[in-house]
């Protein structure tokens, strides 16, 4: 029998994406408002406030040869997302070693969808830059990053008949993109390495790992070894996040309990999920937000000339055009070339509409903005308006595709409950396609 795709999922799943959901739906609440006190403060008389908050330095500057006298937006965007990544890799771990996607033919789908989602942006970022110039090509891969706590928060909004496939997909999705996120950052925005600190840094995150498998919880041991692999990994000039995820892959997330005892079930995966995420939602992305999204545009014509640049053309296109091209097309080429089937509850327009939603890139993007072009630079700042205004185009035009899908779905619950009124037996038979 062919897999289908988008489908339901076991209940145990289901129920864990569910919780997982009303979480990122807070969390996408507090960027936002994050986001839009930046943007407002920077356009007011007070600008030069938020500028000099967001350079003011702290930290000592030579600590035992380490160097770490940062701006606050250099600590919200090396130190706070680290938690946002150490919480994604969690994740990322639970879906593939206990979710729905230990199954290889139900992970093709999102994580097909995640590469395609990615290569489509930079190939468009980088047509529209082929000419520019000027070090321009350096951010190609600003749009390839979607924010999963913007757009599951967009879609709870405008979702109340949606099938849960499709949510299960975008989470499942944005978090495979945040692996090759950090992949990308690792490989290709790292210009200085320095191997002694780097493998220094395997230390402490080797011990974290060894302490977690033998299901220690304490904090006093725990964070300090995560606090010195940050550091390390810092002064290695990888990107310090990717701490946050090599952290996290070294927690188990099932017991292993042969003998099937009371200690068999969840493993300290989801303990410490439950506990992080509350300081990664409600503190480390809102923050990062604050720091990143202030950007002044000086009126419609300085909106004009940032908007004016390549870069920020490029980023747009890739955010708006390129998710949709490269999510809805990967998905067609994976039904197209396998056994796989679209889940006879769902059409290609609402495929299409999650696929813009992808475009939703802000918190990695923003990231991989400062690291391509240098935080505050008049580039920098650019991204930022690029960012901004994708990040806004994408959820706009998903938003009425999925609202029109959203009152369609509605409109056949509502008949089913009639029928099922009429005749007391429930009508899952003649139920209307969701291509017509």
């Amino acid at each position: 029998m062919p897999s289908t795709l988008f489908d339901r999922g076991s209940y145990r799943e289901a129920t864990r994406i569910a919780d997982v959901l009303r979480k990122e739906t807070v969390g996408g609440v507090l960027l936002m408002i994050g986001a839009l006190i930046a943007l407002v403060w920077a356009n007011t008389p007070w600008s030069a406030a938020y500028e000099s908050l967001r350079d003011l330095r702290v930290g000592p500057s030579d600590l035992f040869g380490l160097h770490l006298d940062l701006t606050l937006g250099t600590w919200a965007a090396d130190g706070l997302l680290a938690v946002f990544f150490f919480v994604a890799g969690l994740e990322l771990k639970r879906e593939f070693v206990a979710g729905d996607l230990r199954d290889p033919r139900k992970a093709a789908l999102p994580v097909a969808a995640a590469v395609g989602g990615m290569i489509a942006p930079a190939v468009f970022y980088v047509l529209v830059n082929l000419r520019a110039g000027d070090g321009a090509l350096t951010g190609w891969a600003i749009p390839t990053a979607t924010d999963i706590a913007f757009a599951l928060a967009v879609l709870a909004v405008i979702s109340t008949h949606l099938p849960t496939g499709l949510r299960t997909f975008l989470l499942t999705l944005a978090i495979v993109d945040d692996l090759l996120a950090i992949t990308i950052i690792a490989i290709f925005y790292t210009s200085t390495l320095q191997v002694v600190p780097l493998l220094l840094s395997l230390v402490p995150i080797a011990l974290f790992g060894v302490l977690v498998q033998k299901r220690i919880r304490s904090w006093y041991l725990l964070l300090p070894l995560a606090l010195v692999a940050w550091v390390l990994m810092h002064e290695s000039g990888v990107h310090a996040t990717v701490a946050g995820v090599l952290l996290a892959f070294t927690v188990p997330v099932v017991r292993s309990d042969a003998a099937g005892g009371p200690d068999a079930g969840p493993g300290m995966a989801e303990h410490f999920e439950h506990r992080v995420r509350p300081i990664s939602q409600g503190l480390a992305v809102p923050v990062f937000a604050f720091f990143s999204a202030g950007v002044t545009v000086g009126g419609l014509s300085g909106l004009g000339t940032a908007l004016s640049d390549s870069v920020a053309i490029g980023i747009v296109v890739g955010l708006v055009a390129g998710k949709t091209v490269g999510i809805a097309g990967a998905t067609w080429l994976v039904s197209r070339f396998t056994k796989a089937e679209l889940d006879p509850e769902l059409g290609w327009p609402d495929v299409i509409g999650l696929a813009m939603l992808g475009g939703m890139g802000f918190t990695v993007s923003l990231l991989i903005g400062e690291l391509a072009f240098g935080a505050g630079s008049e580039r920098d700042e650019h991204v930022k308006v690029g960012v901004l205004t994708g990040t806004l185009l994408a959820a706009l035009l998903a938003a009425v595709i999925l609202r029109l899908r959203d009152r369609r779905y509605r409109l056949i619950a509502e008949q089913e409950a009639r029928d099922d009124d009429a005749d007391g037996v429930p009508d899952v038979y003649q139920r209307p396609s969701a291509e017509s």
